[in-house]
């Protein structure tokens, strides 16, 4: 079971950098976080590079069709990093990132029209589980037990899931002909340059970024590369995961990553509540335990089957 533990790094670290992401964004860059943290991300992807090409150092040698593929793979995974931060402006961590569990059934949709994948009956009572434990968390629920349809994060997350699973299938079309570690390169690559056109096309992003590099402390900004190389970690654990146990099974760890998020943030809340808070009342609790197994009974019976 060595490979269980090894793909399980990914979600933890995925879970320690989403509120790593939520800290930032409401207490260090309220002004612009979400520009701040997109060319953060996209220009720090350059960190990556050097590591990757050390690993193998034919990542250059990448067919240019397939090239322009990972192309849009860069562009998609600006847009699914917007979505979320901008949702994980409004919203709490542990909330935001079960709409992640869409991602699967996104991707087995789109196996279906683009692939003629044939959806069986498991997989149709997977997918309306997981539409279920997602629905329970999208409404907002107060101590007078009011319920409000969180809709923004509805929305920006179901279009992040969506745009995840969709670039999921053409890197995975891309990397199963060159391999993991040339596709990886080359969106890194990718991430970087569209960093660099954000940056000089967009002068809202770039005056925040400037001032955030400015005023900031170095304490703060050492933060956002660690949290960034956190990241790059994460993805190379999923990466070398992949290549120890079949691939539906590296997935289904994925599931685990809100309940790390949930666990870390009952631990902030309970004993570091300066850094960050979250709403562990015990209707807010029951409402992300229970949509988070919902969500995860969900995953697996769409992995599994």
């Amino acid at each position: 079971m060595s490979w269980f533990l090894i793909a399980l790094i990914a979600p933890f670290l995925y879970a320690v950098t989403n509120h790593i992401d939520k800290i930032l964004l409401e207490k260090h860059f309220k002004e612009g976080g979400v520009g701040t943290l997109i060319l953060f991300s996209s220009l720090l992807s350059i960190m990556a590079l050097p590591v990757l090409l050390w690993i193998d150092i034919s990542v250059l040698a990448v067919d240019w069709k397939n090239m322009l593929i990972l192309l849009l793979v860069g562009v998609l995974n600006i847009v699914v990093l917007w979505c979320y931060l901008v949702a994980l402006q409004d919203d709490e961590a542990s909330i935001v990132i079960v709409f992640y569990q869409l991602v699967p059934l996104f991707a087995l949709v789109l196996g279906y029209f683009l692939l003629d994948e044939v959806l069986t009956k498991m997989q149709l009572i997977a997918m309306a589980i997981i539409i279920l434990g997602t629905t329970i968390i999208s409404f907002e629920v107060d101590n007078e037990n009011h319920f409000k349809l969180r809709k923004k994060t509805i929305v920006l997350m179901t279009t992040a899931s969506f745009f995840w699973a969709f670039e999921s299938v053409i890197f995975k079309f891309v990397a199963l002909e060159e391999n993991v570690w040339r596709s990886l390169f080359w969106e890194h690559l990718v991430m970087a340059v569209v960093g660099i056109l954000i940056f000089i096309s967009i002068k809202s992003y770039r005056e925040h970024f400037v001032s955030a590099l400015k005023h900031n402390s170095r304490k703060i900004l050492l933060l956002n590369v660690g949290n960034e190389g956190i990241y790059m970690f994460g993805n190379q654990a999923a990466a070398f995961a992949y290549l120890l146990a079949p691939i539906a099974l590296i997935l289904l760890t994925q599931s685990f990553q809100p309940i790390f998020v949930l666990a870390i943030g009952i631990f902030l809340t309970l004993f570091l509540p300066k850094i960050s808070v979250e709403k562990i009342e015990a209707y807010n609790l029951w409402q992300k335990v229970i949509a988070i197994i919902i969500t995860g009974i969900g995953t697996y019976l769409l992995l599994m089957s």
